[in-house]
């Protein structure tokens, strides 16, 4: 290979090369080349936009010895030819000098390879935006003449990452991601309403309607009212919901469980798989081909943990029912915490679905809603209590008091305090599953589907000034 950057050369080309240069006793590369375009706005008028483009390395080398194999991972950015070997070298330096992995497995076998894993990267552009940047321009003329002002951030991603392994395994997967965040306000600043989507190619993206949402809900917080940190009857829109539900997922690694140290261990040791978790038959799952939420069909893992391994790169992923039918099904495993617990092998999948709701629109919930409050999305969450989940965390952009069917006004934000694995046992309704944007984790963790949740006691353990 030419001694030029590292884009000159094809990204399957550098995970060949990588493997060629390993004297490990074995080698795992993943090459991800990532592009992405995005639009800002503020105040109706776009204010920047942008292309980006770039590359990452890992090379993960394994050393046998006599007490067992140990591992070393190197990542890099913006590797060059000349970088190369010099990668390669301090990741099996790094193994040698490191103890026997705890979770050392045979790497992968089976010579996987996909039939495009010699083909060039796919790249977004900012085509991606052709249909919706109009519309978005109509969304603010709109606004202007109904005296609101937008505000937020359009962004789409393709990432092409290729897997390789000493074994054969030969891998790639492309993964588009998009989202579009969506804040409108009142000119005095005064009331403000969020909404968010998720998307593949933002074909599927419809700003006017999302902006006429968000001004039915500045209207609702023209009439101003005061309510007390307390238990509330709550509908949790799917954005709420997810947001929940992924901390969850997060912290349903097997081992931890096992072990004693969470909320899905059994008191006097083991798991709570088989445990009834709801009433309502909800099932919480992941798919890698789930429709519109596609994800990586196998294992990408660059650092070893409780829910992941390097050793297990490569490994098929497949439909996981987390909860069936309101019951724990399954724990995150790698294959080491599967044999440490004796439960079924189940890799992180990178989506999370919730079926087994009713059919009825969060809309409708509203309309049967006697006294309660409806919210618009959470934030700042964080963990208080891992024996039982517990988490804190405020309400965001909009808390509305729904009284006889209606919304009468916005209330003040909260801070609530609330476990995800107490509110799936307290739902006393799932609504219509839909693809959502997770306000908190959107970042990190954009491909869900959930309904939204009426739960008769949600705790607003205190009065927030946040907006």
């Amino acid at each position: 290979m030419k001694a030029s950057t590292s884009r000159t050369a094809k990204p399957h080309e550098i995970v060949e090369r990588a493997l060629e240069l390993s004297a490990a006793d074995g080698c795992v590369v993943i090459a991800s080349e990532d592009s992405s375009t995005n639009l800002r706005w503020a105040g109706n008028a776009l204010t920047t936009n942008g292309v980006t483009r770039g590359r990452s390395l890992t090379v993960v080398a394994t050393v046998d010895g006599a007490q067992g194999t140990a591992s070393g991972t190197v990542s890099r950015s913006a590797v060059t030819a000349d970088d190369l070997e010099p990668l390669v070298r301090a990741a099996e330096k790094a193994a040698r000098a490191a103890s026997p992995a705890e979770d050392a497995q045979p790497l992968v076998a089976g010579g996987a390879v996909s039939g495009d894993f010699t083909g060039a990267p796919a790249e977004t552009t900012s085509a991606v935006f052709a249909d919706f940047a109009p519309a978005l321009g109509e969304a603010f003329a709109r606004a202007r003449a109904g005296g609101r002002e937008l505000y937020g951030f359009a962004n789409h991603e393709l990432t092409s990452t290729y897997l390789g392994t000493s074994t054969g395994v030969r891998l790639r997967h492309d993964q588009p991601n998009g989202t579009l965040e969506l804040n409108a306000k009142s000119p005095d600043r005064t009331r403000s309403a969020w909404g968010g989507r998720t998307t593949r190619d933002f074909k599927d993206v419809d700003p006017a309607a999302l902006d006429a949402e968000l001004a039915r809900r500045l209207g609702w917080a023209e009439r101003k009212i005061e309510l007390p940190a307390g238990r509330y009857e709550t509908l949790l829109p799917p954005t709420a919901v997810a947001d929940l539900l992924i901390y969850q997922f997060w912290s349903s690694t097997a081992r931890d469980a096992a072990e004693g140290r969470t909320v899905f261990s059994r008191p006097g040791g083991g798991t709570r798989v088989g445990e009834k978790l709801s009433e309502l038959p909800l099932t919480l799952r992941s798919d890698p081909r789930e429709p519109g939420l596609e994800s990586a069909p196998f294992v990408l893992a660059s650092t070893s943990g409780d829910s992941a391994s390097v050793f297990d790169n490569g490994l098929p992923l497949s439909a996981t029912d987390w909860v069936r039918d309101g019951k724990l099904e399954h724990l995150v495993t790698t294959r080491h915490s599967a044999e440490l617990t004796g439960l079924p092998v189940a890799p992180g999948i990178s989506n999370l679905i919730m079926d087994g709701g009713g059919e009825r629109s969060l809309e409708e919930m509203v309309a049967s809603t006697e006294r309660g409050l409806l919210l618009t999305c959470l934030w700042y969450i964080r963990e208080v209590d891992p024996a039982s989940l517990l988490l804190t965390g405020l309400t965001r952009d909009g808390v509305y008091l729904v009284e006889n069917g209606e919304v009468v006004g916005e209330v003040n934000n909260f801070r609530f305090n609330e476990s995800p694995v107490g509110l799936l046992s307290r739902a006393a309704e799932a609504g219509r599953t839909e693809k959502t944007l997770p306000r908190e984790w959107g970042d990190y963790f954009t491909r869900a589907a959930m309904p939204a949740l009426r739960i008769p006691d949600f705790n607003m353990s205190s009065v927030s000034l946040g907006v």
